[in-house]
């Protein structure tokens, strides 16, 4: 299944990015690089854009609503599930990550990843540098500022900030 999913969704999709990472980001080669990498992703709904540099774990277990815009250099590591919802917005960098490490035999390297699906819900916005752990539900409306680190759940229609991410408002 692993061989089946590398060859399927990772690759192609690697190789879209690779070959539209050149275009600049203006709307119209956001929107086509968005359109050329929506068959790659697990599920991906209208007016997905995507900017430069994006890197995407395991595309298959990726879901993405209408109306996404994913920013420059964004990272996404779906060890379990990512869902985004529709109209999210993510600013430059954002790094979503659906597993952390675990140790053995004293050492990080190759302890069993520990893992927890990660919903990102409509509307939300995530700030530049933003980082969402495994196992997070970040709530409809919501706003995670820049370099903040949401761990577990957020309320919907608030701001997020800091570190560990706090409500604000």
């Amino acid at each position: 299944m692993r061989r089946y999913n590398i060859l399927r969704y990772d690759l192609p999709l690697h190789l879209i990015l690779l070959m539209t990472n050149w275009l600049p980001d203006f709307v119209v080669c956001i929107r086509l690089r968005g359109r050329l990498a929506k068959p790659f992703l697990k599920g991906c709904g209208k007016g997905f854009g995507l900017g430069r540099g994006v890197t995407f774990y395991n595309p298959s277990k990726i879901v993405i609503g209408d109306n996404v815009y994913i920013a420059k250099g964004c990272w996404f590591s779906a060890e379990d599930d990512i869902v985004i919802e529709d109209e999210v917005l993510f600013a430059p960098y954002v790094c979503i990550a659906s597993a952390n490490h675990t140790r053995l035999n004293g050492s990080f390297r190759f302890g069993e990843p520990d893992k927890g699906p990660v919903v990102i819900r409509k509307g939300s916005w995530l700030g530049a540098h933003a980082v969402v752990t495994k196992g997070s539900i970040l709530g409809k409306g919501t706003v995670l500022a820049a370099n903040s680190v949401l761990i577990g759940d957020s309320d919907p229609q608030s701001l997020y900030a800091g570190l560990p991410a706090r409500k604000v408002r």
